[in-house]
């Protein structure tokens, strides 16, 4: 790979390539091209290329791209090719159904313990998972060597919750509240408002056509 910085929108294209490799690859299919690619991810190809460019010479002309190198790269890319335990943090409605995902019936990536206040939650499995008490928190992360949280907890804890986290070593946060997280430069996180996505997608819908997008 290029010693070079990968742009962020490059970088979250990424597993979107990934996914649809695998669904080439599954069906039999050994090369395709950045016009194939285009279509079925709904990016246009000149991006493909673009973020294709980034990680060097990954295709030939006129050949295109081919499905088995191209899904192995990738997925050493995206860490796919080892197992990344995570730890979620709030055992709420959303944090439940996350649990309930099964994050590794699709990929690499487990939820390898969850830490609620709730007494009636604390010590039980849920899906197989353990659910701790939050003042286990911090030696569960630091003796399972755990580096990423999905944080899924009220507003008012958000900030204090992720300060723990942090201090117990996690490295990136999938924020799942609309708290926008005051977090140490070598810390990544991923904010996820659900409320902001969908009142973003009623003014597409009342302002937009597809053909101006």
């Amino acid at each position: 790979m290029k010693n070079t910085v990968i742009p962020k929108a490059t970088a979250k294209r990424l597993p979107l390539y990934y996914r649809y490799l695998k669904v080439l690859l599954d069906s039999g299919k050994t090369k395709v091209s950045s016009t194939e690619l285009s279509e079925a991810v709904k990016v246009d190809s000149a991006t493909i290329r673009r973020d294709f460019s980034y990680f060097g010479e990954l295709g030939k002309r006129g050949y295109g791209y081919d499905v088995e190198s191209l899904l192995e790269f990738f997925s050493k890319t995206l860490s796919e090719d080892r197992l990344t335990n995570v730890v979620l943090v709030g055992v709420g409605n959303l944090g439940n159904a996350l649990l309930k995902y099964g994050f590794h019936h699709n990929n690499n990536i487990r939820i390898s313990a969850a830490f609620d206040v709730r007494e009636d939650l604390v010590g039980r499995i849920v899906d197989g998972i353990p659910v701790y008490p939050m003042s286990d928190m911090e030696e569960q992360i630091k003796q399972q060597q755990i580096e990423i949280a999905i944080l899924t907890i009220p507003a008012e804890s958000a900030q204090d919750t992720a300060n723990l986290l942090i201090d117990a070593g996690i490295k990136g946060i999938m924020n799942f509240t609309p708290v926008r997280l005051n977090t140490p430069s070598h810390v990544q996180v991923q904010s996820i408002d659900l409320t902001n996505e969908l009142q973003t997608l009623i003014y597409f819908l009342n302002h937009y056509t597809k053909e101006e997008e």
